[in-house]
């Protein structure tokens, strides 16, 4: 599939009221769950469950879904983190 490809998927409104789910809930519920299996890394599963790095880290605390993440990927929150309080991290020197 090409990377700007867009899978849909119809579900009909009796389904979703029958499983008592907003379209809303038929982002996060996959989202979380396969970022719990691992299948999926915290960045895509934001974006699959169309949540902000925050708001997704909210709902696996409260699902009690631990965090999996690398060394990159911390350096990578704490870069992001650095861009948006100081702008170009590049600029800075944080590090005596």
């Amino acid at each position: 599939m090409a990377e700007d490809a867009i899978a849909t998927l119809a579900i009909p409104q009796v389904v979703l009221d029958a499983a008592q789910m907003s379209a809303h809930d038929l982002r996060l519920e996959p989202a979380l769950t396969l970022y719990a299996q691992q299948r999926l890394s915290l960045g895509k599963a934001c974006e699959l469950a169309g949540l902000t790095l925050w708001e997704f880290r909210h709902w696996l605390g409260l699902r009690r879904i631990e965090a999996h993440y690398d060394a990159d990927d911390l350096q990578d929150e704490i870069d992001t983190y650095k861009r948006k309080m100081y702008g170009n991290v590049n600029d800075y020197n944080f590090y005596p």
